[in-house]
């Protein structure tokens, strides 16, 4: 299969020792209703070992469930993570209980954009194809 039809690669991560996985659940299933390719690591993962992951799966974007408050931590660590890498072509994004002051800050780091609890699993699956059908390299 030619790599311009593969379907979009996205890797669904629950970050520190925030045990509520359930909207994470919600968001890879609908990612996957929506035809892209999903990889699910679980609970109480580091940013390395999320990072590390979508190196080995070869993904177009991340997505991080945040209810924990660490968001402030967690996202400007994945970021730093990427970059040591070279993994400039990945989509950083997520969601979760994060105030929209702090969600400015992120996105002005180089942290996609960020959804509140709510939001529509359409936008979301939306918005991540149209980053990575702009933003996709081979």
């Amino acid at each position: 299969m030619s790599n311009s039809k593969r379907p979009v690669r996205v890797l669904v991560a629950k970050v520190g020792l925030d045990g509520h996985d359930r909207g994470a659940k919600v968001i890879a299933t609908a990612l996957r209703d929506a035809g892209m390719e999903v990889i699910y690591t679980g609970l109480r993962q580091t940013p390395e070992m999320v990072v590390n992951a979508a190196l080995q799966e070869d993904v177009d974007a991340i997505g991080i469930s945040i209810l924990s408050g660490a968001h402030m931590t967690v996202f400007p660590k994945v970021v730093q993570l990427l970059k040591e890498k070279g993994m400039n072509d990945v989509l950083l994004t997520g969601g979760g209980i994060i105030p929209e002051d702090d969600m400015k800050t992120l996105n002005e780091m180089g942290v996609g954009k960020l959804f509140a609890p709510g939001t529509a699993t359409s936008e979301i699956a939306g918005y991540i194809a149209e980053w990575t059908a702009t933003h996709r390299t081979f």
